[in-house]
């Protein structure tokens, strides 16, 4: 619903409302426009390309959207809608912080930012990390279903990494199941001895898992308590960057 007399909310509260409406009496219902208004606005939507007639007496989204959106997503650096969020984690916590992408069977970090500590955590920009044993390979998987976990596995294997590495494909699935429901995925040196981490995934516009969030420390200036405590501020970065990828509600709310 939009706000009375806002001609510019109920412009775009009709064009948001043909994405899913094709009739007006259906598009005024879910707006709050009145029926006279919303065909109003229709008439000038499909002039400017951004809606046109379905032949049947409704409306669909015209091929300007499709055009506007094409130079948008050209535009569209997810490390620089993270940055914000990134930082604010960062400043907040003090550990390194890390955003990464899931680039097909792994994932890569497009973002870095170095904890406040005496020592540095030996990930970089551009380097890839495994999906099974780390915090936001895990976070990414743990959203994908289970004959896509196993395709991945069967095609990368589940080499252990650390003396924690799950290394069989029930124990993942299972672990997975945990992650999927408290939100987040811890690492506890299983990636790399010594170093533990916690991660929340990251969704895109289509509601699809993009990648993940993290914090990471030695095991020596932190422990798996201090992460289940941080775990809250990780989730809360996730879920804003993932705003403003533009991930929709139901994703974020499940």
């Amino acid at each position: 619903m939009v706000r009375e007399g806002s001609s510019i909310d109920k412009a775009l509260a009709v064009l948001e409302a043909i994405a899913e409406h094709h009739r007006v009496t259906d598009i005024a219902a879910a707006t709050g426009v009145s029926k006279s208004t919303v065909h109003r606005i229709l008439q000038s939507l499909v002039e400017w390309g951004f809606a046109r007639t379905d032949g049947n007496g409704g409306y669909e989204p015209g091929p300007r959207i499709l055009t506007l959106a094409g130079r948008v997503m050209n535009r569209f650096d997810p490390a620089r809608q993270a940055s914000q969020a990134l930082r604010a984690l960062h400043d907040r916590i003090g550990y390194t912080t890390h955003f990464a992408v899931r680039s097909g069977d792994e994932a890569v970090y497009v973002d870095k930012l170095e904890g406040r500590r005496p020592y540095q955590m030996p990930s970089r920009i551009g380097m890839s990390l495994r999906l099974h044993c780390t915090a936001i390979g895990k976070a990414v998987l743990a959203q994908l279903g289970a004959d896509e976990v196993r395709s991945i596995v069967d095609r990368t294997g589940l080499p252990s990494a650390a003396p924690n590495t799950l290394t069989t494909v029930e124990g993942l699935l299972a672990h997975l199941v945990e992650v999927r429901a408290r939100g987040y995925a811890l690492d506890d040196e299983e990636n790399l001895p010594g170093i533990l981490c916690v991660a929340a995934p990251v969704f895109d516009h289509t509601g699809q898992v993009l990648g993940g969030i993290s914090i990471s420390g030695l095991a020596m200036d932190m422990s798996m308590e201090d992460l289940e405590r941080f775990a809250p501020d990780v989730v809360a970065a996730a879920r804003e960057v993932s705003l403003a990828l533009g991930a929709p509600d139901p994703v974020l709310n499940r």
